[in-house]
């Protein structure tokens, strides 16, 4: 597969060092210089390209999302923080027939840790003298607080049946690639569940995996439907 890179920061570089193991190849680099305002994604520039990887910030994602979308070229979006959009966005690659591959967190143990939190939710709305917490620290550089993927687990928690507040709180510090917590404290005991990222190198395999999906898939697709296909809600 041809893969073009939208945004050449650590995760394009990382995703442009690890695409030859999954059979891929990176032969289009968009950085920020190369495309103001998503002006570099033409369809001159894109023809041969098999799939799009767009890793960038909020701020430029869904600009960028929506002329891929529009020339048809399947996507993975690694970019949090532009949720907010989804719709408008997703209609545009229904339209053209393409697909596009969206998630708060690409990592597999994170998809795993969602399911969790989900399931502890569910359980724990039944118990009254529980209250709820979620808590996430990353690198100093990263932009959203609460990150996407503390606000996707707690939407999971909701959409269990967990109806009672929870408490959010964000800590950016240093070079922390991402730790995510759920927790239910009561007078009694704690229950805390935790992902720690070591590296971003889960995050990156979980992005070419997507990649690698995208071929007669339309519309806008949340990571987690294409890793657990076949294995049950």
């Amino acid at each position: 597969m041809n893969l073009a890179l939208v945004g050449y920061g650590k995760m394009g570089r990382l995703i442009e060092q690890l695409a030859p193991s999954a059979g891929m190849r990176v032969t289009l680099v968009l950085d920020v210089a190369d495309n103001p305002g998503g002006a570099g994604i033409t369809a001159e520039r894109f023809a041969g390209i098999d799939a799009a990887i767009e890793f960038t910030e909020p701020g430029a994602a869904v600009e960028n999302l929506l002329r891929l979308g529009a020339l048809g070229v399947p996507t993975v979006c690694g970019t949090t923080g532009w949720f907010s959009r989804l719709s408008e966005v997703a209609a545009v690659y229904e339209k053209s027939g393409a697909s596009l591959v969206w998630s708060s967190n690409f990592s597999v143990g994170v998809n795993i840790f969602f399911r969790l939190a989900a399931e502890a939710a569910r359980w724990m709305a039944a118990q009254p003298g529980y209250e709820a917490w979620g808590w996430e620290i990353h690198h100093s550089a990263k932009k959203d607080a609460p990150s996407g993927t503390l606000l996707q687990a707690v939407d999971r928690m909701k959409r269990a049946g967990y109806a009672a507040r929870i408490d959010l709180s964000s800590s950016r510090a240093g070079a922390h690639p991402g730790t995510h917590e759920i927790g239910f404290d009561s007078p009694a005991d704690t229950l805390t569940l935790r992902h720690t990222a070591r590296s971003r190198e889960g995050f990156v395999r979980g992005v070419l995996f997507a990649a690698g999906r995208l071929q007669g898939r339309r519309g806008a697709i949340e990571f987690s439907e294409i890793l657990f296909e076949g294995q049950g809600s």
